[in-house]
């Protein structure tokens, strides 16, 4: 089966066999900086692997685009100086940095960007390569100069050139890239030891700034306590995400640390299998909406930290509004919902990644369904790998509970393949003219997208997960929200 846009966090330690040649690099020694991370790659290839965990680690830091974002979520140049739009929007002429080249040494040229973008329509099977099936071709005008040709004008194109789908590749550097990264960043990989370390290394030809750390060590942590242990031991020197809030005072009052709290792109979705009786009914749906108290959910899964939000859109994109007291906590009103549908003795099953957040938000809704005479089974799904087979691809549940990070998911509700079983031509119809009329048509758009999704109760949004990262004092340039793919180490420094 083709595997569709996978839009949620492999956040769970993931136990891998094998291991890679050579011994990881430790911490000590001012040129190595080591970071704490809970989700492993599986592998390097994310054109055939989907999950957060590879562009993580990889992209900017190994593979650039011609774009990307920066910490204010603007798209900014990358590897090219500049770019112009024709006036109708559908063709773009990027001018290209002279001098780059990939690790392997090739030079990247425009030969370089026709070839990357066409193989994502070609060679990618994660269904996120959808969104380059508006191009229409793409031209080498010089060896510098590319040019892009639309099918149609797309407001979302330019932005997904951010993101993974935009990296650009040596046709002789793809040979191997589940193991072999082949990039034109600052990084290159140069030793992993499965279940335990990626090690990336400055690339002595780079074209930009030399980072500030010659050695980077991703160390990855099979659960919050372990790596929580791990910077107050000194075995690593920051947390990429604090996946246990309950440690946050602990690092506040401790002199040593920095503490940066800000948002991401990671709704936390009660999802509702909706091409499934009873979920099918949008009454049924919106009761169970109304019995959950997120305010009370969210201090048990999350201690208070995340964001309420109403529909799948974070306060970083342009078209967020607040949504998120669309359906206050009513369980009288739920009650009268539920005996409308006809539906008194009510049974699901709630299968969810056997992830702390998760297991949490299972309690209270658990807890709060009952209230309403919801019958409701958990049942923790070894993650990624079970849950994603069975509710992902199977689409085998009646109520679920995951972390979606991709930017602008919101788009997933346009596919009524996609695990949700959510299926609105008015939704398609919203999201299509968003992307092709004007940016002021795209967000009035967008916001009657996620206002439908709310009404409709297409999900129920508990939180937006919060990005709380701590650090040395002495690391330096940490970026407060993650609004990218990337955990992007080019812009620290040493203090």
């Amino acid at each position: 089966m083709r595997a569709r846009w996978l839009a949620v966090a492999v956040a769970g330690a993931l136990v891998l066999s094998g291991c890679s040649a050579g011994s990881t690099a430790t911490v000590g020694g001012e040129d190595t900086l080591a970071v704490g991370f809970t989700a492993e790659p599986k592998n390097f290839d994310f054109t055939t692997t989907d999950g957060a965990a590879i562009p993580q680690a990889l992209l900017y830091n190994v593979y650039e685009g011609l774009v990307k974002l920066d910490a204010n979520g603007e798209i900014a140049p990358l590897l090219a100086e500049s770019w112009t739009i024709s006036p109708d929007r559908t063709v773009y002429d990027f001018q290209l940095r002279s001098g780059v080249t990939f690790s392997n040494g090739a030079p990247f040229t425009a030969d370089d960007v026709k070839f990357s973008i066409e193989r994502v329509r070609t060679e990618w099977t994660i269904s996120l390569k959808s969104t380059m099936d508006v191009v229409d071709r793409v031209e080498v005008v010089s060896p510098a100069h590319a040019r892009v040709v639309l099918k149609e004008p797309s407001n979302s194109w330019l932005f997904a050139m951010t993101t993974r789908l935009g990296a650009m590749f040596d046709p002789s550097g793809v040979g191997d890239l589940a193991n072999r990264p082949v990039g034109t960043g600052p990084y290159e990989v140069t030793d992993r030891r499965r279940g335990d370390s990626v090690v990336l290394s400055a690339n002595p030809d780079y074209w930009g700034r030399e980072p500030a750390y010659p050695t980077v060590v991703l160390k990855y942590y099979r659960d919050a306590t372990a790596l929580n242990n791990a910077l107050l031991s000194n075995g690593i020197d920051v947390i990429s995400g604090v996946t246990a809030p309950d440690s946050v005072p602990q690092f506040e009052a401790d002199t040593r640390f920095n503490v940066l709290q800000g948002t991401t792109n990671g709704e936390v979705v009660l999802a509702f299998n909706n091409r499934r009786a009873p979920l099918d009914d949008v009454r049924v749906r919106r009761a169970l909406t109304l019995a959950i108290d997120r305010d009370a959910l969210l201090a048990a899964a999350w201690g208070g930290r995340g964001t309420l939000i109403g529909s799948m859109v974070p306060p970083t994109d342009p078209w967020y509004e607040d949504l998120s007291r669309s359906y206050p906590h009513d369980p009288e009103r739920a009650r009268r919902l539920l005996s409308e549908a006809g539906q008194q003795d009510l049974h699901l099953r709630l299968r969810i990644a056997n992830l702390p957040y998760a297991m949490s938000a299972a309690q209270v809704v658990d807890s709060d369904l009952g209230r309403i005479g919801v019958d409701v089974t958990i049942e923790p799904l070894d993650f990624p790998a079970v849950w994603l087979q069975q509710v992902f691809t199977d689409h085998d549940y009646d109520l679920s509970i995951v972390q979606h990070v991709e930017p602008r998911d919101i788009a997933t509700f346009g596919d009524p393949d996609y695990y949700w079983g959510y299926d609105s031509p008015r939704v398609r119809e919203l999201l299509r003219r968003a992307d092709t009329g004007s940016p002021r048509q795209q967000v009035e758009d967008m916001r009657e997208v996620a206002r439908t999704l709310s009404e409709d109760a297409a999900a129920d949004w508990l939180f937006l997960f919060p990005n709380i990262v701590v650090a040395k004092k002495e690391v330096t340039g940490l970026v407060r929200n993650q609004v990218s793919e990337s955990f992007d180490l080019t812009g620290l420094g040493r203090g």
